[in-house]
């Protein structure tokens, strides 16, 4: 399958489970790399956060998880937690997770 097949079977997916649901079905036919990212990571299952490995580099899905996860905090620490560990192979989640939404926090006060 290739890459652009890819990325709109991801799509597809996340119309199905109404993740855009401000907006008509049929009214998005492409998002941005980063939106398919952080909804494939929060919305969908594994195989489908699986796939995105084979579209994007790692670099790009960890930039986009630390972007527009992390900051959320205590709100998806469980799902943070088990993506560090599962997909980042960070060795120690916890303290990595605490370190980044501290960075985020001191760029914002900047």
């Amino acid at each position: 399958m290739s890459v652009d097949a890819l990325k709109l079977n991801l799509l597809e997916k996340l119309k199905q489970e109404h993740r855009f649901w401000s907006f008509k079905d049929d009214s998005i036919k492409e998002v941005s790399d980063d939106i398919l990212i952080e909804k494939t990571l929060l919305y969908l299952d594994m195989d489908e956060i699986k796939q995105l490995f084979s579209i994007y580099p790692l670099k790009k899905i960890k930039q986009v998880w630390l972007d527009y996860l992390i900051p959320q905090g205590d709100y998806l620490y469980t799902l943070n937690r088990f993506l560090a560990w599962y997909f980042f192979k960070i060795k120690k989640p916890d303290a990595y997770i605490k370190a980044m939404e501290t960075r985020h926090s001191n760029k914002l006060l900047r």
